[in-house]
């Protein structure tokens, strides 16, 4: 930790390890963004790639890169970061590394309103996605009300839920028996999460959203690291913990909601980039700067290799994160049980 004093008197910390891990994981995410757009049907070198998003390729190659891969990782990363976002956020508040949106049944519940909206009503693609982001809506407001008891405490958080994960789930599978054949295999393959077809209609309301709920989460770090320390040191401190608390699950719900909607329930991202980054930085707290980062880098490392592994359009990505994250979790899972906390 460094102490840095600026020229008005103003004076702050830089953790330098932290500083360090987050500029070399943008720039790992923007090498893989750019030999992601590269990769395909049709290959394109990474000069000309380079070349074209700085507006000086040929009219074939601005076609491919600007219209069809550009929108497809953007997508990427803005899910990637939301995850990681997301993620940090309900691990920290939860003060528990299982306390992800995979776990809690958040992606179940945005699985939930999109199936409602292919199964029930036949929906365009806008509609699914709304349907997505209401679900998830829906989930965690129930979660956090069935949860409330005198404040919203870490194991019971966590605990319900599991619970409402699995009755969602159980919904799910109900909707998927009422489908016809085409419309349970639409559902299916937008229940993998996958970037396939994603275009600038995807890129946009999630860059906004993004651009609106990064920086309040941002506003609340400081609060959020005190109430690791639990509640109680939260009101010594002067944090108001309830309001803290439900401005920043409601900033982290949405993010995920907004995830899920554009890209499908993308497994285990949320899980395993905030425990990656707080290895990385081995820094306390809730890293949300690092998580969002890492998530960005691991979701387009993984449609990169799911491309380069079975072809281009062949493996959705949710596919790839989930054989990783359930490796992580069975690993983490062995290294809570060794330290006696489960």
């Amino acid at each position: 930790m460094k102490a840095i004093r600026t020229r008005g008197g103003l004076s702050f910390r830089l953790d330098v390890r932290t500083a360090v891990v987050v500029a070399l994981l943008v720039v790992a995410a923007l090498a893989a963004s750019v030999v992601l757009i590269g990769t395909g049907d049709f290959d394109i070198p990474t000069a000309d790639v380079i070349r074209t998003l700085l507006g000086d390729g040929d009219a074939g190659q601005e076609f491919i890169i600007n219209d069809l891969r550009l929108p497809r990782v953007l997508v990427g990363l803005l899910v990637g970061a939301a995850l990681g976002l997301g993620g940090a956020i309900f691990q920290s508040i939860s003060r528990n590394p299982l306390g992800s949106p995979d776990i809690l049944g958040l992606g179940q519940g945005s699985t939930a309103g999109a199936l409602i909206m292919i199964v029930l009503f036949q929906g365009s693609a806008v509609q699914v996605a709304g349907g997505a982001l209401v679900g998830g809506l829906v989930t965690g407001t129930a979660i956090y009300l069935l949860a409330w008891k005198r404040g919203v405490h870490g194991f019971r958080f966590v605990l319900v839920g599991i619970g409402v994960s699995a009755f969602v789930t159980a919904i799910n599978g109900y909707l998927l028996t009422k489908a016809d054949l085409v419309d349970a295999a639409r559902a299916v393959v937008w229940m993998t999460g996958s970037l396939n077809g994603r275009d600038w209609e995807q890129v946009w309301p999630l860059l906004v959203l993004c651009a609106i709920l990064v920086p309040l989460v941002m506003t609340y770090a400081r609060p959020l690291r005190m109430l690791e320390m639990g509640d109680d040191v939260g009101y010594a401190l002067g944090v108001p913990v309830e309001r803290t608390r439900l401005v920043l699950m409601g900033s982290a719900v949405l993010l995920t909601a907004a995830a899920t909607a554009a890209a499908g329930p993308v497994s285990f991202v949320a899980l395993t980039a905030p425990q990656l980054a707080r290895r990385l930085t081995r820094s306390p707290g809730p890293n949300l700067i690092p998580s969002l980062c890492m998530g960005a880098t691991l979701l387009i490392v993984a449609d990169w290799a799911s491309q380069r592994a079975f072809g281009a359009d062949q493996l959705p990505v949710g596919v790839v994160t989930g054989v990783l994250g359930g490796v992580y979790l069975l690993w983490l899972l062995v290294i809570e049980r060794k330290a006696g906390r489960i």
